[in-house]
């Protein structure tokens, strides 16, 4: 590790990058991200003043966060933040951390109303983790009303507080309602939802990739579903209709390789439209379909 002797904020980030390059394709960046949070300050002022000196204990405190991230552990959950969509998450091991690739998911519900930027839309976010999805959307669309649920209490509570921390940005608190629910159990259906949007749990519990990289540090609960990953999907398109308004959307992120197990669901179940959008990777990732009512 890192050797004290009144190392400066430059010699920090330089041996911290040369501990992690072993295991990190973005190295330097993990070694100032963490040096930025034993220091309680921002990744700018590293680079302002990289000949300050550490003292003991902020050298110590780095050394421990090297060590996490040595072992493994997620940036994100170390220094408890990740951003997504421009905006700064809190994280924390209760559930997931938000992707890059979900942005897909928030791009491609924002294109569907891009044309009536006024129009005042239900939208529902089931699984709703750290609130990015809908906190997304409600920063681009004020008028919209969007309703969040996730089944754990924790989870809630820490979709709350990014909330509560993002109000002072463009976000309205009055405007997003976070609540717990076991997918539609609490849900009132005396509201129609133009949009009805998840990312769910998709993974095969017996996918070798649950013991790998990040995913292996994450809540399993968020990850794995039955039938072979698509039992949360199935089960969230069967209700859906009940809740959806005529015309509405029911938007899914799901793995590249269930675009044809997703696509057959939905469509035994009377959806139509049924198109599937690909990430900046070309991997199948978010499929959408159009609910249009009639007896179930």
């Amino acid at each position: 590790m890192v050797e004290h002797q009144t190392c400066s904020i430059a010699s920090a980030v330089e041996q911290g990058t040369i501990v992690l390059s072993r295991l990190s394709d973005s190295a330097k960046l993990d070694s100032q991200l963490l040096l930025a949070f034993a220091l309680n300050k921002s990744v700018t002022y590293l680079l302002t003043w990289p000949e300050n000196s550490l003292s003991a204990e902020e050298f110590i405190t780095f050394q421990y966060l090297l060590k996490r991230r040595v072992n493994g552990e997620p940036i994100a959950y170390i220094v408890e933040e990740k951003e997504f969509w421009s905006l700064p998450f809190k994280v924390s091991p209760v559930t997931l951390i938000p992707r890059p690739d979900t942005e897909i998911l928030v791009e491609q519900v924002l294109s569907l109303y891009a044309d009536k930027p006024d129009t005042a839309i239900h939208c529902l976010d089931l699984g709703t983790g750290t609130g990015a999805i809908a906190l997304a959307l409600a920063s681009e669309q004020p008028n919209w009303q969007i309703e969040a649920i996730d089944y754990s209490a924790e989870v809630v509570a820490l979709a709350q507080e990014n909330a509560k921390r993002l109000a002072v940005n463009k976000i309205e608190l009055a405007q997003v309602k976070i609540y717990p629910s076991n997918w539609f159990e609490q849900v009132s259906k005396k509201v129609k939802f133009e949009v009805i949007v998840s990312n769910p749990p998709y993974i095969d519990k017996q996918d070798k990739h649950l013991s790998q990289g990040d995913v292996k540090f994450e809540p399993k609960s968020a990850l794995v579903a039955d039938n072979n990953g698509l039992g949360d999907i199935k089960h969230i398109a069967k209700q859906a209709r009940h809740y959806l308004a005529d015309g509405g959307y029911l938007l899914f992120e799901h793995g590249f390789e269930q675009t044809a197990g997703v696509q057959k669901i939905l469509l035994e179940l009377g959806y139509q439209q049924i198109k599937t959008i690909q990430d900046l990777a070309g991997h199948d990732r978010v499929t959408q379909a159009l609910w249009l009512n009639r007896k179930i």
